[in-house]
This record gives C-alpha cells, sequence and structure tokens, in this order.
C-alpha cells in the first residue's frame, strides 16, 4: 500500500473529493523546503495519483486536512485493507469465494505465505 491510496481512500471515507480536499489543505498554507512556496494545484493532485511522492514536510499538512492524526496516514489496518482491496479487485473477491474448496494443508501454506508478506510490507514501514 502507498500513502496516496490511503490518502485517496481517508478523502472518501471523509465525503470530501479531491477538489475539496486540495482547497482544505491549501488553506493550510502549506510550505515545501525547497521553494518555501505551497505547492501547486497540479502538485497536489500529483500527490493524489501517486505520480509524485508526498514530500515528508507535507504530512502533517495532509493529516490535518483529513483531520487525523499523522499516524493513521501510515496505518494499513485489516479494514482498510479489506476495503481497498474489495473495492479496486474483483480477483480478491473471486479468491476469497473460492477459499471454502481450499484443502487443509493448502490453507496452512497460504496462511505461512500470507505471513511472510506481511512481514514484507511492515520491513517497508520500518
Amino acid at each position: 500500500m502507498e500513502l496516496f491510496e490511503k490518502v485517496n481512500y481517508l478523502i472518501a471515507e471523509k465525503n470530501m473529493n479531491k477538489k475539496e480536499f486540495a482547497n482544505k489543505f491549501l488553506s493550510l498554507n502549506p510550505k515545501l523546503r525547497t521553494t518555501g512556496e505551497a505547492p501547486s494545484l497540479s502538485s497536489i493532485y500529483n500527490y493524489l495519483t501517486g505520480k509524485r511522492e508526498i514530500k515528508v514536510e507535507l504530512i502533517p499538512y495532509f493529516a490535518e486536512a483529513l483531520e487525523v492524526k499523522e499516524q493513521e496516514l501510515f496505518e494499513f489496518n485489516l479494514e482498510y485493507l479489506a476495503e481497498y482491496n474489495y473495492a479496486q479487485s474483483k480477483e480478491v473477491r473471486e479468491i476469497v469465494q473460492l477459499l471454502e474448496y481450499l484443502p487443509t494443508v493448502a490453507v496452512k501454506s497460504l496462511k505461512l505465505r500470507l505471513e511472510e508478506y506481511k512481514k514484507l510490507c511492515k520491513k517497508g514501514f520500518e
């Protein structure tokens, strides 16, 4: 999961659209270290689409505009992941429906593999 995906999830959860978010974000008067100026509207949209990486100095402004703690931007709990995946992937829904046919030995193997992916994801956030 990428930070921009979580931001978009929170925007939708707050019943905002990207334009409303961008306006709220800009009203906080964020400043980039490199230029001392606020990011442009096109830069904000690029942050939201993942075309540009969200600058670390902007994270407090993203959190404030979304009315969440900064840490919440980096929490990818099961509820979020499940909702994100279900919203984004027909394949995930199909996999869940097929799990009942998976033999016990394969379930155990799948669980171990998923735990490995979980560890890899957590390492990426440390």
